[in-house]
């Protein structure tokens, strides 16, 4: 079964952590997101805010974070992430 993930969810978690990884307010609301097509598909969306951007990988549910020079700085699975939310819900 293929679980599909809310992309403004996905946008607010993505919010907060740049917030956590000490992005200012003012930028991460002018968050910008460009969506990446394969053959028809969506297969990522990128992140861009300052100096980060993030990915994400939606057929394996990763998001990752990286700054200025490419390095990784953190991994979300969005599995375990945002799931546990919606069942509460």
């Amino acid at each position: 079964m293929r679980l599909h993930m809310n992309a403004g969810d996905v946008r607010d978690l993505v919010s907060r952590h740049f917030l956590n990884l000490g992005v200012e307010t003012e930028e991460v609301d002018d968050l910008q997101e460009n969506i990446r097509i394969d053959r028809g598909r969506c297969v990522a969306r990128c992140y861009r805010v300052a100096d980060m951007f993030a990915m994400w990988l939606i057929d394996v549910g990763v998001l990752q974070f990286y700054d200025a020079d490419g390095e990784m700085l953190h991994t979300v699975n969005l599995f375990t992430e945002l799931l546990p939310q919606r069942a509460a819900a």
